[in-house]
């Protein structure tokens, strides 16, 4: 029997035939593996899914919301972190601190507060030098609410140097919550410092000002929170200056009457007869601590 040669052109097309069979097989064999691989995966992750507490789903529900385009979705997942008052649920927001919308930084700037303290004053503190003042005001007082000593140095440049009253005042009411007694001459001097005026106002006064009414009592009130007697001669300035307005003049004798040093007992004295039924009040109230026997209830 005479055996004949396969011509070429056949040869080549049984090759891709045999090439496309191939690789067809292969396909479907890949396509199998996949799919078992992906039915062994599922299980692990419904585990997995399962094995999460209620508070972790919650957790991994509000992150993922934080990579929202929507601003107010990434609020609203902020505030309910924040709710939870747990140090996992803060960690979560810590990213939302250098978001590019000053509401999502402010509103992260409460989120976190249920980190240990240092830890969460540690996170907050380089938003005090953020270009907004409302994120910077807020930090202020977010700060105060973490206790944590370490904002102390910070919160006293703000109260210094801060160009924004609000921020300055945050600052003073945040220091008196933390309660350090370093603040103490940094809160006497915002209590009768004067600085500089503008517009009408700076030819008025020659160029300078009593601080920001705001500021001076919240500096006052912090004052007597902490407690230190070393306060007592600037509360004695801010008491008998008639040029300040009531409510400094009170915060001061009230402030004065918690320190309980007897030097202001003369200062307290002087205001009992004051034309602000509350100053005298308030005066009388701190002189019953202080020297109860001389006390003179107001009329």
């Amino acid at each position: 029997m005479r055996h004949t040669a396969t011509p070429p052109r056949a040869r080549a097309r049984a090759d891709r035939r045999a090439r496309r069979v191939f690789a067809g097989r292969a396909l479907v064999l890949t396509a199998c593996a996949s799919a078992a691989l992906l039915l062994s995966v599922l299980p692990l992750v419904a585990r997995a899914q399962s094995a999460l507490t209620p508070l972790q789903r919650e957790i991994e529900k509000q992150r993922a919301r934080l990579s929202s385009a929507d601003l107010e979705e990434r609020r609203d997942a902020l505030t309910r972190l924040g709710a939870l008052r747990r140090p996992e649920a803060s960690r979560a927001a810590v990213p939302a601190l250098t978001d590019p919308a000053i509401i999502i930084r402010v509103t992260a700037a409460h989120a976190v507060l249920s980190l240990p303290a240092d830890e969460a004053a540690t996170l907050l503190v380089p938003l005090l030098n953020d270009r907004q003042e409302f994120v910077r005001r807020e930090t202020a007082y977010a700060l105060g609410e973490t206790r944590s000593r370490t904002a102390v140095e910070p919160l006293l440049t703000a109260l210094a140097r801060d160009k924004e009253a609000g921020v300055r005042g945050a600052a003073a009411v945040a220091l008196g919550r933390i309660g350090d007694e370093r603040a103490v001459t940094g809160l006497a001097d915002a209590l009768n410092r004067r600085v500089p005026a503008s517009g009408k106002l700076k030819r008025l006064t020659g160029g300078a000002t009593d601080e920001n009414d705001f500021v001076r009592r919240a500096a006052a009130e912090a004052l007597g929170r902490i407690g230190n007697r070393a306060a007592v001669p600037a509360l004695i300035v801010a008491l008998t200056n008639e040029r300040a307005i009531p409510d400094v003049r009170r915060e001061a004798a009230h402030a004065l009457g918690l320190i309980g040093d007897p030097a202001a007992v003369p200062a307290l004295r002087s205001v009992l007869t004051a034309d602000d039924p509350y100053l005298s009040r308030i005066a009388f109230e701190a002189l019953r601590k202080l020297d109860p026997a001389n006390a003179a209830r107001p009329t």
